[in-house]
Order: C-alpha cells, then structure tokens, then sequence
C-alpha cells in the first residue's frame, strides 16, 4: 500500500494525497496517473481500477484542493470559496460508479471520473452538513491531514494515532526526560 488511510472518510484522505501541505516541498502522491489508480483501489472504492489518462490525473487533483478550500474554510469559520463550490458541485453532479451485486458480494466499478464524483458527494456532504461541526485538522505541525472527530469527548488531535499521535508522544516524553535531566 502507498496510500494511508487514517480519517475513515474518504473524501477527507483524498485530501491527505499532498502530505504535508505547510512545508516548502509538500509530498505528492499522486504524481502520476497510476498513482490514481492506487489511491481508488486501495481505498476500496473500486475492486478494480479503469486506466486513468493524464486529464484524469488532473481532474483528482482539482476535486483535491476544492475539498480542501472547503474543508479549511469551514474549519477556520470563512465563507466558503465560490470556485471550489462550483467545481465541487460539477462533479458531484456527474453520475456516480455504478454498485453491481457479485458473487462475492457487492462491487463498485466504473471511470476515474466517477470515482471523483462518488469522491465529492461525500465531500459536499461533509462540508455542508452537520459533519462540519467535526472537521479538524492534525495538530502535528508536519501533517495537514483533515478528519472528522468522531470521538466521545470531541478532543482528538491527531489524524491517527498510530502516526502522527505516536509521534507526537513520543516527542513530549523524550522533551520531559531531557527536561528531567537537565
């Protein structure tokens, strides 16, 4: 797997495919069209991936950054960007993958395209709904990661514990230990 996975939404870690968005040379995962492919098959959104083209590639890249204008607006109380709504809103409006019922159980299938726009009904779900209340972004100052905070008491900071969330502990019990020596 060359993707991760840690927000249990879909659209919110298509937003995590430019890692680190703050440092001068953020982290690009979807450098090239088979990357796509990747990204749709590892996060089960399809079985199988369609060949993506080069227009494709860019496609996912703008549905990318108009989920997250939306998502950094909502997160820092600012009207929502016309243009990323408008993008947004197109490709939600085209039709979605198609779910066929196998002998395996369900599956999804269909083009890159429909897989943005399966991609952004989520989104716009998210954003204009009740779900924005939680949206957040990874208190580690490395990670841009964005996630719903689904938890009792709504005070998670990290996108993942097993990541960022280690990281970070691990930082604040070498920092205590130096201090503790000093």
């Amino acid at each position: 797997m060359i993707h991760a996975f840690p927000c249990g939404t879909l659209a919110l870690d298509f937003v995590g495919t430019l890692r680190a968005r703050r440092n001068d040379e953020p982290t690009e995962k979807l450098a090239a069209p088979a990357d796509l492919d990747a990204w749709f098959v590892e996060s089960g959104l399809v079985p199988r991936a369609a060949a993506s083209d080069p227009s494709d590639l860019v496609a996912a890249i703008e549905v990318r950054e108009a989920i997250y204008a939306l998502v950094w607006a909502r997160l820092h109380d600012r009207a929502l960007p016309a243009d990323a709504v408008a993008t947004l809103n197109a490709v939600a409006a085209e039709p979605p993958l198609a779910a066929a019922l196998t002998s395996d159980g369900w599956a999804r299938s269909g083009t890159p395209r429909q897989a943005l726009s399966d991609l952004a009904r989520e989104a716009v779900e998210i954003v204009g709904g009740d779900e924005a209340a939680l949206l957040r972004e990874c208190a580690r100052p490395e990670c841009t990661q964005v996630y719903l905070d689904t938890s009792r008491g709504h005070r998670r900071e990290w996108c993942s514990m097993a990541t960022c969330g280690s990281r970070m502990k691990a930082k604040a019990y070498r920092e205590r230990r130096k201090a503790d020596a000093a």
